[in-house]
């Protein structure tokens, strides 16, 4: 895609570039609009006494937990709106860019998003004014601390002063239309090309929403404006080289540009067309879906959720990946590059991350469905691919000492249903590092299982997922917790946290990756380091009763996140360097340590993005072949 700038005005600025007609619109619609730059609300004080006297106990006792042991906390309905974009200092005017855009012709949207104008003429599109200017000053912007902590804690005044930095730089993400805030960019680096990091992402918006709606009080605005406006995108005819995609999919990104045809901002959005190898993404669906079960969960207001079509969306998604095919597995068969790691990396097939969110969000829609119109028999469905689904991984993807050491020892070539070796995997195809990285006390989810192969690789995402959704059960998830601390200085060493692990090397990577300069051995997807993960971590260890652990790599992340100006990611084999090619000021780095922070200031904030076990399923089996040997 080609580079583009961008910029960000105040909801005054924005307001003046509407037309009188909006200007002159409903209250509900009308832009809000300020003088001042927002307040930012004290943050360090927002664990109650229960939640601290419980965050000792679990320090104390390391008991598993579960949301309802958490104390609830009821999120405020009358929130402030303080989502109106600060002021801006003056900057050179961004880069003209020219789009066309192709989509579908509703009736409800037509006169703002419409890709020709009332003579038919293709319209040219500029950087809209919503979204920030990427060369502009950042002096307005709360300056780290100087000087390198000592030791291992940070004091509590710097701790505060880095979540103060933390909100002011979020804030100055947010990407505005029509004066609402309907998402955050991905990275605001002046020192570096925009690129597509000028874009909103679905699962880069995750976090940032997270902090929103964890905040006291809660701003659930931008990820109400967010939910809605990608729903919308959901709805466009998506080609890509003439081929049409499924109609659930939804977008990867999308961008706010200004429209001088009509005088508005308009959006648009990539559907994988502009990616890294022109894969669509397979867990943006997810992301929203969970996303709006957090939404509900901490406004505890079901009419967005129940919105027709907000359940249309949530079909459409389903649809796409409960449809019948040739699949003898209950998990989703998936292209290279279709996630978070979103470069040829080997992950093809039923990568652990994609499973993961596929069963979380399944159990969100549990939650949230309603059984007209349909909806009864979807529910039915997805109540056998959940049971299906739980039992495959947590049977087959599971791995510690003892699997370990059956795998080693599997016979080939097993026939009927009561094989052992399901897979026929070729005992000599383990890698050598698996039996020096697995300890006696621990285990993990696996990266990857099909016919002939299992990836043996570690990913946080996939892992961590996996807990917060139940889909690891308690005794696993106890397990994945010990190998993390077991294994702290392959997993964490000088910063969290690693994406994966091992690094391809050598031959291997020359193979797998094809050669990807981006991911040469413990750089980016390929062992690198990614502070963003800080929030999944804490999640998981908050819900599995070890906050301790957390708290650990949260005290690591602010001894340099702050000062290195909040990479995307870190290199080598420890994270000791800052990424080759990380991008500075990364929104979800930044979005990723605030959610943290709040979540071990607070454990009841875990209610929004977690699922207690299913009592009802049942724990089935395996049958000993006839054809195995102790």
């Amino acid at each position: 895609m080609n580079p583009a700038s961008a910029t960000i005005v105040s909801g005054q600025e924005s307001e003046q570039r509407m037309s009188p007609e909006e200007q002159h619109s409903s209250p509900e619609e009308k832009p809000k609009s300020t003088d001042t730059p927002p307040t930012i609300a004290d943050e360090k004080d927002s664990t109650s006494e229960s939640a601290t006297e419980l965050l000792l106990n679990l320090h104390l006792n390391k008991a598993p937990i579960s949301p309802t042991d958490l104390v609830s906390e009821k999120c405020s309905d009358e929130s402030e709106k303080l989502l109106v974009s600060p002021k801006e200092t003056a900057g050179e005017e961004s880069e003209k860019v020219k789009a066309t855009v192709k989509m579908q012709n509703t009736a409800e949207e037509n006169s703002d998003c419409s890709s020709n104008g009332a003579n038919g003429k293709m319209i040219v599109l500029k950087p809209s004014p919503s979204v920030m200017n990427l060369d502009q000053s950042f002096d307005s912007i709360v300056s780290p601390g100087t000087g390198r902590q000592t030791g291992h804690l940070a004091s509590s005044e710097s701790g505060s002063m880095m979540v103060d930095e933390a909100w002011e730089r979020l804030r100055k993400s947010f990407v505005y239309l029509k004066g609402k805030p309907v998402g955050t960019l991905a990275a605001i680096d002046p020192s570096a090309e925009a690129l597509n990091y000028n874009q909103v992402f679905v699962r880069d918006f995750f976090p940032s929403g997270l902090a929103c709606l964890m905040k006291s009080p809660p701003e659930p605005e931008i990820v109400k404006n967010f939910l809605l406006k990608t729903l919308y995108l959901q709805g466009w005819e998506k080609r890509i080289d003439n081929f049409t995609l499924g109609e659930g999919v939804m977008p990867a990104s999308f961008k706010v540009l200004y429209d001088s045809h009509r005088g508005k901002d308009t959006l648009i959005a990539d559907f994988g067309g502009s990616a890294i190898g022109r894969v669509a993404p397979v867990d943006s669906g997810f992301w929203w879906i969970i996303l709006l079960r957090s939404y509900t969960k901490c406004t505890r207001d079901h009419t967005l959720s129940e919105l027709p079509e907000v359940q249309r969306g949530m079909k459409l998604i389903l649809n796409l990946c409960l449809s019948d095919g040739f699949d003898t597995f209950p998990t989703l068969l998936c292209a290279d590059g279709c996630s978070m790691i979103d470069r040829r990396m080997g992950i093809y097939g039923y990568p652990i991350e994609i499973q993961a969110l596929f069963f979380f969000a399944l159990r969100c829609v549990q939650q949230m469905l309603k059984p007209e119109g349909g909806g009864k028999e979807l529910i039915e469905r997805i109540d056998k691919r959940i049971t299906a689904l739980s039992f495959h991984i947590q049977n087959y993807y599971w791995l510690d000492f003892t699997q370990l050491n059956n795998i080693y020892r599997y016979r080939t070539e097993e026939y009927s249903h009561t094989a052992v070796n399901k897979f026929n995997v070729i005992p000599d195809s383990i890698p050598d590092w698996v039996f020096d990285f697995m300890p006696l006390r621990g285990g993990y989810l696996i990266g990857n299982v099909s016919p002939a192969r299992m990836d043996f690789r570690w990913f946080l995402v996939g892992n961590c997922i996996a807990i917060l959704s139940s889909l690891a059960t308690p005794a696993q998830a106890t397990a994945i917790m010990d190998l993390i601390e077991e294994r702290w200085e392959d997993l964490i060493g000088e910063m969290p946290l690693k994406i994966t692990y091992p690094a391809l090397e050598g031959h291997q990577w020359r193979i797998v990756t094809g050669c990807d300069p981006k991911n040469t051995r413990w750089s980016y997807h390929n062992g690198g380091t990614w502070p963003v993960l800080l929030w999944l971590l804490t999640a998981a260890c908050i819900k599995s009763g070890r906050p301790q652990i957390a708290k650990r790599a949260i005290e690591l992340v602010e001894q340099r996140l702050s000062k290195d100006g909040w990479p995307e990611y870190y290199d080598g084999k420890t994270g000791r360097y800052i990424g080759k090619q990380a991008r500075k000021y990364q929104t979800w780095s930044i979005a990723g340590y605030l959610v943290a922070k709040m979540m071990i200031e607070n454990p009841s904030n875990l209610l929004m993005i977690s699922l207690e076990e299913d009592k009802k399923k049942g724990k089935p089996r395996l049958t000993r072949s006839t054809s195995w040997s102790c």
